[in-house]
């Protein structure tokens, strides 16, 4: 503050020595005034019309920046918490999965289960019926066997005895050979 009042001084003339430093680089209070009133207006048109503009875009493009970071971190989390969900999801569909072959295993050993007892039991009654007709197969073969024998032995005795044998006689015979035969 004091070096203008100096050069204000030095303005008004005289031969100080900061009138003679004023003369020595050539000032001049009124050109000096001018000078500073036309800064002052083109500071003020630049502040007016440049910087303040370029201030308001500033201030703008970094409210959008602020604006994109926060719908940035929004989506992020809004994406952490759609991969959590789906995780979520997909434990879910894998443990009714599993749940369903589960079921479906044990439904199968079920089904398994009940088939081969069925089989089993096919098996058996196919067992049994084979020693039914087997039994039925071996009485009728003794039987048609006891008549031959009996027919042979009348035969035979016939053919030894030669004589001809009467039926009473054939009958006796066959008779007798078919209680050997049994006992």
């Amino acid at each position: 503050m004091s070096n203008w009042i100096l050069l204000a001084a030095a303005a008004g003339g005289g031969d100080s020595i900061p009138a003679q430093i004023a003369n020595t680089f050539g000032w001049n209070a009124k050109l000096f005034t001018s000078q500073v009133i036309s800064f002052c207006i083109v500071a003020f048109i630049l502040y007016k019309f440049a910087y303040a503009p370029i201030q308001k875009l500033l201030a703008e493009r970094e409210k959008k920046i602020a604006d994109g970071l926060a719908n940035a971190e929004k989506t992020r989390q809004e994406l952490a918490r759609a991969q959590a969900k789906a995780e979520e999801i997909l434990n879910q569909a894998n443990a009714q999965a599993n749940k369903h072959i589960e079921e479906a295993r044990q439904a199968a050993s079920k089904v398994l289960e009940a088939e081969t007892q069925k089989a089993v039991a096919a098996a058996n009654d196919i067992v049994t019926k084979a020693r039914q007709a087997s039994e039925a197969e071996l009485v009728r073969m003794k039987a048609e066997l006891r008549r031959e024998v009996g027919r042979l032995v009348a035969q035979t005795t016939a053919k030894v005895a030669g004589k001809a044998l009467t039926a009473d006689d054939q009958q006796r015979l066959a008779e007798e050979a078919n209680r050997h035969l049994s006992a």
